[in-house]
């Protein structure tokens, strides 16, 4: 009699392994035992090993509550403030969820600027592929994470500055107290001088992915992307296979070239040479207007492009108001202790793609796991679990070519 197909979590980022799915992009069919898969398959969203997951299985209710042990009460006036943790992304998330894992009395508010939906940010780049409704992404609604970790959410709320005399955030829906104070509030796409933001979309999260989509509508499109990095080489390719026609410039001769040409980009040119995508490489944009409804982009070489759709993704560039506002130590981004990850405020700590660590910024997921535990162990005055930073293996999701790169 066949045994019951398992699940399997990558202990750095919480992708589960359902052996009745498989993994398609890998090569993995549908009823891969996991004892099966190859040693060198690695994560499809981190890039970790096969030995970094273990035996997944769902916690029951009692489980989460035991863990969590009991209630947690919210900030209130007069009363503990707790932690205040500023995002609601995976790092908010992870960070909520390693303090709770080590206390469960300790206050904890969550201020997102967005609902807090809880979903993987890397499938953003496959869901075209997977023939995923963007609605279906959401694994768990900011309010049900809330609620399961017994935390207080502060959802479509700005946070506007940080009062370190005060121990005070203040936000658009009132000022709050803090004990100590979380930031995990992200790194936003940047925006070259020549794309104006309103003729452009920036795809770094849920929501504008959701709208990005509707743009595009049921019919073939003109898409136009601006950088051929990381997320640009793998929105082109995901569009492309959902029937895009897809034009990717950038001011290098080949994409993805932070690694060596034979090593990512040429192999990446290969395999598209069947789908609906053109590489203009060595090409500085001047400008963008919007034309009867039409976008028209020029280069400074005087090259003409049309689109229906243009998106930018020229990187990521930490926003430093929140920073700037408490005098925190800058470096390109939020510099941090490298082991505690603690700010130059005693009181304030960081994580994820907001940080930098002797300049170095962490954009990547498998690490915010082990930073947020890191974290957590500092306030909560347990056994240390200094963070260490090491280098990044990066799983580009260019279904076409998947490659894994150093």
């Amino acid at each position: 009699m066949n045994k019951p197909f398992q699940t399997y979590i990558c202990d750095a980022c919480g992708y589960l392994y359902d052996e009745a799915v498989g993994d398609p992009d890998s090569g993995l069919a549908a009823g891969t035992r996991f004892e099966d898969i190859p040693d060198d398959w690695s994560c499809p969203l981190c890039g970790v090993t096969k030995g970094d997951f273990t035996l997944y299985e769902a916690p029951s209710i009692e489980a989460l509550r035991a863990r969590a042990g009991s209630a947690a009460p919210v900030a209130t006036r007069g009363g503990t403030p707790g932690v205040v943790i500023v995002g609601g992304g995976r790092a908010g998330w992870q960070m909520a969820e390693a303090l709770r894992t080590l206390d469960g009395d300790r206050p904890i508010t969550l201020v997102s600027a967005c609902a807090a939906d809880v979903y993987d940010k890397p499938l953003l780049s496959v869901a075209m592929a997977r023939q995923m409704d963007p609605g279906r992404l959401i694994k768990e609604t900011g309010a049900e994470a809330a609620k399961r970790l017994r935390v207080r959410l502060l959802a479509h709320t700005d946070a506007v500055r940080i009062c370190p005399e005060t121990q005070s955030l203040r936000t658009t829906r009132g000022t709050l107290r803090y004990d100590q104070l979380v930031l995990a509030h992200g790194a936003q796409a940047a925006l070259p001088p020549a794309l104006p933001a309103t003729l452009v979309w920036r795809v770094n999260h849920l929501s504008a992915y959701q709208r990005l989509r509707a743009a595009l509508g049921e019919s073939p499109k003109d898409v136009l992307i601006v950088g051929a990095g990381l997320i640009g080489s793998e929105l082109a390719n995901d569009l492309a296979l959902g029937g895009h026609r897809i034009t990717l410039l950038d001011m290098a001769q080949r994409p993805l070239a932070r690694w060596p040409g034979e090593q990512a980009g040429a192999p990446l040119l290969d395999a598209w040479k069947d789908l609906p995508i053109r590489f203009v490489g060595s090409v500085q944009v001047a400008g963008v207007e919007k034309i009867d409804g039409k976008y028209r982009l020029t280069t400074a070489c005087g090259q003409k492009f049309a689109a229906d759709q243009v998106i930018a993704a020229a990187g990521l560039v930490t926003p430093p108001r929140l920073a700037q506002s408490a005098s925190l130590a800058w470096d390109s981004g939020v510099a941090v202790d490298p082991a505690t990850l603690q700010t130059s405020d005693p009181r304030i700590h960081a994580l994820g793609d907001c940080i930098t660590i002797a300049g170095q910024a962490s954009r990547y997921i498998e690490p915010i796991g082990r930073q947020a535990r890191a974290i957590a162990a500092h306030l909560c005055g347990r056994e240390p679990a200094p963070y260490e930073a090491k280098p990044a293996l990066v799983r580009v999701k260019t279904t076409s070519h998947p490659m894994t790169l150093h």
